[in-house]
């Protein structure tokens, strides 16, 4: 199965439309976003609709904290120095002030994700949120907004009902083979072509598990599409016996590799170096990877988004750390002095270091039973409106390796693998010009064995 034409259609955009994409979750042709955006400003005006009482929440918030109302308003006045606003002076921003995005999120509350065509299919297909707030997470009072604890907690209740919606029977309409359905020739298409990672041309219903003779291929919700399980045969545990090799957790692409990771260190600037102490909730356990290893993967909106034990043994900790949800490092946007009112056009600009310390996160420590290893942590780190890390075993629980361990809840997000300081580890996949996804439970490194 080879690349969907409006796949290819992604390397053959102009510079001058090039946009920055936080996580890669926006496409990468701004005019494909404006276009989106469009649409959206356009269907709200016409089904103008009383305010949700969450949105009101939110609105009385904005207007009853000055501190607040400065901020939002300011970051709305403000014009971001990423591309492609840098080179529109004169501003022409789509979602005008914070009424008009309270109006545009009011909309998308009762509207699931559609399959796009024209959007590419991946990106902002699911995470529409993200795409409204583009212009204002990159300015420097978007930055302050985006990380107010309080702003933090309203969005939260946002994105919690936003869920309510999805993992209702209501949401499937998305999910038809029409246009707008998941299960349109491309969208299927695509989905099979994701999860194929370049090694086989399965279907989509011999990879997942549904039930194609079924509506919405049995499935009930747009949550229950999204979290959909795989078939195990399709992707077996790397070298179930052996304790050295170690499981890839999430099915996603390589981002990083780092070595010897400081205690602390300024996770926000250029390069994302990465912190334990705040990636970890100044849990005490960090302490034990201080000068080990990180390896995080990003997994796209096509992906699969359950997790998997990366090693056998048992659960010592395993809880979620509520976080930020729109904040995006200044680099990204207007802070950076160095940037001159470009972006780099390389991972940097995806922020995915940054968010390994300010967003929600479900973080979970793993007693391995190779001794070589000790503890081992998984990080499973939402992505802008992927607030819900689903954790599906108990602190005790003995796993093995290539056992589920959770899952994510709709959008995008990334995952971290940490091991201690004085593990050697060989055969980690390469992350530069990466097309693929590495399988989920396939083999992710080799312990190096110890002389």
């Amino acid at each position: 199965m080879g690349k969907s034409s409006h796949q290819e259609n992604v390397d053959n955009v102009p510079d001058e439309h090039q946009m920055h994409r936080i996580g890669s979750w926006l496409p990468s042709d701004h005019r494909v976003h404006k276009d989106w955006l469009d649409g959206i400003i356009k269907k709200a005006a016409a089904n103008p609709m009383d305010l949700h009482p969450v949105i009101k929440e939110f609105k009385d918030l904005i207007e009853n904290n000055t501190r607040i109302y400065l901020l939002v308003n300011s970051m709305f006045d403000e014009i971001p120095t990423k591309k492609p606003y840098s080179q529109d002076p004169v501003g022409h921003k789509q979602v005008r002030d914070y009424p008009h995005m309270l109006e545009l999120f009011n909309h998308i509350l009762i509207h699931a994700p559609q399959w796009s065509d024209n959007e590419y299919g991946i990106g902002m297909v699911g995470t529409p949120v993200n795409a409204i707030l583009d212009w204002p997470m990159g300015t420097p009072s978007g930055f302050a907004f985006f990380l107010d604890p309080e702003v933090n907690k309203t969005i939260k209740k946002v994105l919690n009902a936003w869920g309510e919606f999805l993992g209702s029977p209501e949401s499937a309409y998305v999910l038809g083979n029409d246009e707008i359905g998941w299960f349109s020739d491309h969208g299927v298409h695509d989905l099979a072509l994701t999860a194929n990672v370049g090694q086989s041309s399965y279907k989509f219903e011999e990879l997942f598990k549904c039930d194609p003779s079924k509506q919405h291929y049995g499935y009930k919700s747009w949550d229950d599409f999204f979290t959909r399980q795989i078939h195990e045969d399709k992707r077996p545990v790397a070298s179930p016996e052996d304790d050295n090799v170690i499981a890839n957790a999430c099915e996603s692409k390589p981002y990083k590799i780092a070595r010897n990771i400081s205690a602390r260190d300024r996770f926000w600037i250029k390069g994302q170096p990465y912190s334990l102490m705040d990636m970890l909730d100044m849990d005490p356990l960090y302490e034990q990877f201080v000068e080990g290893t990180v390896y995080q993967a990003f997994l796209s909106a096509l992906s699969y988004h359950r997790w998997h034990a990366p090693v056998s043994g048992k659960v010592i900790k395993a809880y979620v750390k509520d976080g930020t949800y729109f904040s995006e490092p200044l680099f990204e946007g207007l802070g950076d002095p160095s940037a001159k009112g470009e972006i780099d056009e390389e991972g940097e600009k995806t922020g995915q270091g940054y968010l390994t310390a300010t967003a929600t996160r479900a973080i979970m420590f793993f007693e391995a039973d190779n001794k070589d290893l000790g503890t081992v942590c998984f990080l499973g780190i939402g992505m802008t409106e992927v607030s819900t890390c689903d954790i599906t075993v108990k602190e005790g629980q003995h796993v093995k390796k290539g056992d589920e361990i959770g899952m994510f809840h709709y959008g995008g997000s990334t995952h971290c693998v940490i091991f201690k300081k004085g593990v050697e580890l060989d055969e980690f996949p390469g992350t530069e010009n990466v097309e693929h996804n590495v399988p989920v439970r396939s083999k992710l490194a080799v312990v190096r064995k110890r002389a």
